[in-house]
C-alpha cells in the first residue's frame, strides 16, 4: 500500500467529515471507552462516528489527534490486516502525534480484530463500525477480550425520526391539535418507509429502499458468501416477508423455495439464513415455551426496518405493525435471548423476561370478528404459566385500559408506545 495514497485518503476525510449534517442520536459516549458499532447497512453507524468526531472538534481536539478511515473507499480495496499499522506510521509522519482511531466498515479487512486488540492493549482510543454481525461472534469477542463495548445500531427510532424531520415530540406538541396531527403524519411515513437516516431526506423513498435492499441482498449476502442461486435467495426473502408473523422451520422454507423450481436443501437454507442474520437483514425471535430444537429451528423472523419489509408486501399493515413492535423491542432489550414469543396451546406475540411483560399486537381491536376476545384471553392465560407484571395490547390507533379478572391490560397505539 502506497503511503502517499494513505496520506491523500486521510487528508480528504479531514475535509469531508465536518461537512456532514449530523442528527445527534440518543447515545452518550464514555470518554475513555472503545466501541464496536454493528448493524444493518445504512443504519447510521458512520454518522455515529461523525457525531463523535464533530463533538471532539467542538471540544478543541484537532485532526492531528484523530485518524478516520472508511474501508469501503475504493482506494483501499484489497487492504490486508498487516498493512493497518501503516496507517499509524503515516499519521505519525504527518503530525507526530498519537491519534484516536475511527475505523469505518473495518470488516472489509480480514484479520482486523487482532489489530484492534493491539490498539486497545496499547491504550489507543478506538471507534469501529461494521455491517457484519460476525464481527461480534464468540471467536472475535474472545480475541477482543472485553476491551471494546459492543453497540447495536438500528435505523432511527420514531423519536429520532421526528427529530430528523424537525418535529418536536414534546408533551405540549402532542396536546395541540396541529402538533398531534403532524406527529401522526410523520408516523405514517415511518410506518411504511422505515427509519433509515438517509431515507428520511428522500422524496422517492421506495427507490432509495430498493437500492439499499439490493446492496444488502446482492452485496453483503450473495457476493460476500459466493451464493450462485440468487433466485432461490430472493424467493426465500419474499417468503420470510409474507410470513413475518408466523414461525417458520428451515425445512418448510426449503420446501417452499424448491416448489418454485429453485431447488435448495435444508442445509442451504440454514446457510442463507445465517448470511441474512449476519447482514442484519433479519432477526429471529424464539418461542420461550419451545424445546431447544424447536427454538433453534422454528423461530419467527422480523426485518430490521419496516421500509425494506414493505417492499415485499401488498396490504401488509398487520405484518408491518408486528414487525415495528419487534424491532423496537430488539433495539431496547438486545438481539440475543431477550425477546421471545409464546406458543403452547395459546399464542402471545411477545414476552420480555427482563420486565415480565407480555404483549399482543393487533391492528384493529374493534373488529367484530372475535379479535378482542382472542387477544385478551391469550394475555390472561399466559399469566397462569409465566410471571407477568405488565400486559399490553399494541394497536394502530385504539387506546384504553381494561380491568378483567383482577388483571390490568393497557391498550396503546403504536405511535404513542414508541414515544414512551
Amino acid at each position: 500500500m502506497d503511503k502517499n495514497i494513505l496520506k491523500t485518503v486521510i487528508a480528504d476525510n479531514q475535509l469531508e467529515v465536518p461537512k456532514y449534517k449530523v442528527i445527534s442520536r440518543d447515545f452518550t459516549f464514555e470518554e475513555f471507552g472503545n466501541y464496536v458499532f454493528v448493524g444493518i447497512r445504512r443504519a447510521g453507524k458512520s454518522y455515529l462516528l461523525y457525531q463523535r468526531m464533530q463533538q471532539l472538534l467542538a471540544q478543541g481536539v484537532q485532526w492531528d489527534e484523530m485518524l478516520y478511515i472508511n474501508f469501503e473507499d475504493e482506494r483501499l480495496t484489497g487492504m490486508k490486516a498487516e498493512v493497518l499499522n501503516l496507517l499509524l506510521e503515516v499519521h505519525l509522519e504527518m503530525y507526530g502525534k498519537r491519534p484516536i482511531l475511527f475505523l469505518d466498515e473495518v470488516q472489509n479487512v480480514p484479520g482486523w480484530e487482532k489489530f484492534a486488540r493491539r490498539m486497545a492493549d496499547t491504550r489507543h482510543r478506538v471507534y469501529i463500525t461494521g455491517s457484519n454481525a460476525k464481527m461480534l461472534s464468540q471467536d472475535i469477542q474472545t480475541t477482543l477480550g472485553g476491551r471494546y463495548i459492543p453497540i447495536d445500531v438500528y435505523p432511527y427510532s420514531f423519536k429520532e425520526f421526528l427529530t430528523a424531520n424537525n418535529v418536536p415530540a414534546t408533551t405540549k406538541h402532542l396536546l395541540s391539535t396541529e402538533g398531534k396531527a403532524e406527529i401522526l403524519r410523520k408516523f405514517n411515513d415511518y410506518f411504511y418507509f422505515g427509519g433509515f437516516p438517509e431515507g428520511a431526506e428522500f422524496a422517492t423513498k421506495r427507490d432509495y429502499l430498493t437500492s439499499v435492499y439490493q446492496k444488502i441482498y446482492l452485496g453483503d449476502i450473495a457476493a460476500r458468501h459466493t451464493v450462485d442461486n440468487t433466485f432461490a435467495l430472493r424467493i426465500m426473502f419474499k417468503k420470510l416477508a409474507e410470513s413475518v408473523k408466523q414461525p417458520l422451520s428451515f425445512t418448510r422454507i426449503a420446501n417452499i423455495v424448491s416448489s418454485t423450481g429453485a431447488k435448495v436443501g435444508t442445509q442451504t437454507v440454514i446457510n442463507y439464513m445465517e448470511y441474512a442474520k449476519d447482514a442484519w437483514l433479519i432477526n429471529p425471535v424464539q418461542n420461550i415455551a419451545g424445546k431447544l430444537v424447536d427454538k433453534e429451528t422454528s423461530p419467527k423472523y422480523y426485518f430490521t426496518d419496516n421500509g425494506i419489509l414493505n417492499l415485499f408486501l401488498l396490504d401488509g399493515n398487520t405484518s408491518l405493525l408486528e414487525n415495528m413492535v419487534a424491532v423496537n423491542l430488539l433495539r431496547k432489550y438486545g438481539r440475543n435471548d431477550a425477546v421471545y414469543f409464546y406458543n403452547q396451546s395459546i399464542e402471545v406475540d411477545f414476552y420480555i423476561p427482563d420486565d415480565y411483560t407480555a404483549i399482543q399486537v393487533c391492528y384493529n381491536l374493534d373488529n367484530n370478528d372475535g379479535t378482542f376476545d382472542r387477544e385478551v384471553k391469550a394475555l390472561l392465560k399466559i399469566t397462569e404459566v409465566l410471571e407477568c407484571k405488565k400486559l399490553l395490547i399494541i394497536t394502530r390507533d385504539t387506546e384504553r385500559v381494561l380491568e378483567i379478572n383482577g388483571k390490568t391490560i393497557e391498550v396503546i397505539p403504536v405511535w404513542k408506545w414508541l414515544l414512551c
